[in-house]
């Protein structure tokens, strides 16, 4: 999809790439075998993952939170942005409790316990983080195509970058 402003099309390419480590994240947990505990190569992606969640998956939000959902709902999309905000906060507290293990599984210190108890969060986190990006994709980045003029996307795309 070609999306006309600077601001989707940045939070289109961090949707992609979030997607790309999410699908690699899956089949990571998926191809951790039943009673085992995972591998070095687990550690590292549960690095990767760790560090999206704790950082690049709190800065996107806010951007969006405090950018666009205030101008959706000014555009007459406030339906939209009350959706997306209450995703957030619903993936904001999956991701809670991902958190701990996965920064656990992270240093290669996860047995085949915790893993066990990982695994369902992990999916869990997934699902929803997927879902939220399609539908952010459908419906959230051409909606900001049409409220932002060029120079407030000019503006607010650069504070994105900066941040």
């Amino acid at each position: 999809m070609d999306f006309r402003t600077a601001t989707s099309r940045k939070l289109d390419e961090e949707h992609r790439d979030s997607l790309a480590l999410l699908g690699r994240f899956e089949r990571g947990v998926l191809g951790v075998a039943v009673g085992s505990a995972p591998d070095d190569g687990f550690a590292l992606l549960a690095k990767q993952v760790a560090r999206a969640v704790a950082g690049e998956v709190d800065r996107h939000f806010r951007f969006e939170e405090e950018q666009l959902f205030p101008r959706l709902a000014a555009g007459g999309e406030g339906d939209l942005a009350d959706l997306l905000l209450d995703e957030h906060k619903s993936i904001r507290a999956t991701a809670a409790d991902l958190l701990p293990p996965l920064l656990a599984a992270s240093t290669g210190r996860l047995d085949a316990a915790q893993f066990a108890a990982l695994k369902p969060v992990a999916l869990e986190f997934v699902e929803r983080l997927e879902a939220h990006i399609h539908k952010e994709t459908s419906a959230l980045l051409p909606a900001v195509d049409l409220v932002l003029d060029d120079e407030v996307d000019h503006d607010i795309a650069l504070t994105y970058a900066e941040s």
